[in-house]
């Protein structure tokens, strides 16, 4: 553990917190003022493991280092203490980022416990594993979040034309902004429009604008979307939704690059990415009639899969502190913290709204919530009683009940039945987890090709779209 460091320039202050810690083993340093901390930080000094300051300093204030530490260090836990227990200072120490806000004089026991739940923050965060994240609000450590990643980090220098697909609410706009963010065009706007929201009579000009006069009411002229992401990114979110008609005209622009307004005569060169977002098997309504292939075929040029919150719950708890803190920021109070078993309550729930809903109800526990420590009894009724799915270490129960069905019901064929079951389960989840190539499945399963492909046969899972590389 790094030290806690103490920053006042009181030095009957400094001792006392000295003491305290010395005696409970919690390693510390001291200094006078501000300055002097930060210059331990300019000269490359590991920062703390909790930062305890005073507020009103000779020099630099203790807001003017918390602002520092936050900016270099933003996970290091910063209590803010004064003298001056007034509105403002401590409006300004919350809305700084601060871990807490110690008045003076203070119990030596209330700073000792304050300084702990810090420590036990801090340790949580520093003791996690690595987390790859391109944006604050793309989070993720399971396998699935990481081919996500990889898959932006290597479309950073493309401009090619990118079909997000996934669930409503798992986060598919913020892939669109991030590969944005991380594209040669990030300079330039990056336009949003949800083709689904908006009717169809008016979708038309949303996108490509319209000349005055084009229709009554059009009393000026009016740029569109395509004219307003010049240079940029254009997201067409729920691309699936489109019109008939306007996907004819949107496969148009794709094709030459050209587009008219509304009324317009002359065309208008379209120098923008599209990157288009469903929540739809587009290839099911391409079947149906309701999609043009050609048009699903200039989309698909790189696809991204976003996964479920059920297919990556390892991340729940990483997803709920972070929307629990950044709520907390929002209201300017201190973040709620989740108990062991709340937290494994939520890992269980099966989120049909994804992240958005995970994000929602953080919102909520921390309006609602009645204390600092939330329980299982503190989640809304529908999280709490709702049903949930099978977590970690309780696939083997409902294993032990199913058998317990089976030998009941009798036939002898238990064994081979649920095996057949197990690897049927095994193998479409590692199939999916690669997007369905074959060896890598294998791989990830620790099987051999011939293995897998024939089990596969077996199976009967050859309809399972898949190939051998």
């Amino acid at each position: 553990m790094k030290p806690v460091w103490i920053v006042d320039d009181d030095r009957s202050i400094r001792w006392v917190l000295e003491k305290t810690l010395a005696r409970e083993q919690i390693p510390f340093k001291s200094f006078a003022s501000a300055t002097e901390a930060l210059g331990q930080l300019d000269r490359g000094v590991e920062p703390p493991q909790v930062l305890v300051s005073d507020i009103r300093m000779p020099g630099q204030s203790g807001l003017e280092l918390l602002q520092e530490v936050k900016q270099r260090f933003p996970a290091v836990p910063v209590i803010i203490m004064t003298a001056y227990s007034d509105l403002e200072s401590a409006v300004a120490a919350f809305q700084g980022g601060a871990f807490e806000y110690l008045p003076k004089p203070f119990d030596v026991d209330q700073a000792l416990e304050l300084i702990r739940r810090a420590l036990d923050q801090s340790m949580h965060q520093t003791g996690a594993p690595e987390v790859v994240s391109l944006t604050p609000e793309i989070l993720g450590q399971a396998p699935a979040m990481q081919e996500v990643f990889r898959a932006i980090g290597r479309l950073s220098q493309s401009h090619a034309t990118v079909l997000i697909t996934g669930e409503s609410g798992s986060g598919k706009e913020l892939v669109a902004r991030a590969l944005h963010r991380h594209s040669p065009r990030s300079e330039k706007p990056f336009v949003a429009i949800n083709t689904a929201a908006i009717p169809k009579d008016l979708l038309e000009s949303e996108l490509f604008g319209h000349e005055r006069g084009a229709f009554t009411g059009a009393q000026a002229q009016r740029r569109g979307r395509f004219e307003q992401a010049e240079g940029g990114t254009l997201f067409l979110d729920e691309i699936g939704d489109m019109p008939a008609e306007l996907q004819t005209r949107l496969l148009r622009v794709l094709s030459d690059g050209h587009f008219y307004r509304v009324g317009g005569h002359s065309p208008i060169k379209a120098n923008v990415r599209v990157i288009a977002a469903t929540h739809q098997n587009l290839e099911t309504r391409v079947k149906d009639g309701l999609f043009r292939e050609d048009l699903f075929h200039r989309l698909n040029v790189i696809r991204i899969r976003l996964p479920s919150l059920r297919e990556r719950r390892e991340d729940v708890p990483l997803l709920a502190r972070h929307f629990l803190s950044k709520s907390a920021q929002e209201l300017g109070v201190e973040a709620k913290r989740l108990s062991e078993a709340a937290l494994k309550h939520l890992m269980s729930v099966d989120f049909q709204g994804n992240v958005r809903q995970l994000e929602n109800l953080c919102h909520w526990l921390t309006v609602m919530a009645p204390g600092q420590n939330v329980e299982i009894a503190d989640l809304p009724p529908e999280v709490r009683e709702g049903p949930v799915a099978a977590v970690a270490g309780d696939w083997e129960s409902a294993l032990a009940a199913e058998v317990d069905r089976q030998l009941a019901i009798g036939g002898g064929e238990v064994h081979e039945h649920l095996t057949h079951a197990f690897e049927r389960v095994l193998i479409t989840r590692a199939l999916a987890h690669t997007g369905g190539r074959r060896i890598e499945a294998a791989v990830a399963l620790g099987i051999g090709r011939n293995t897998i492909t024939r089990k596969i046969q077996e199976l009967g899972l050859d309809g399972a779209k898949g190939d051998e590389s």
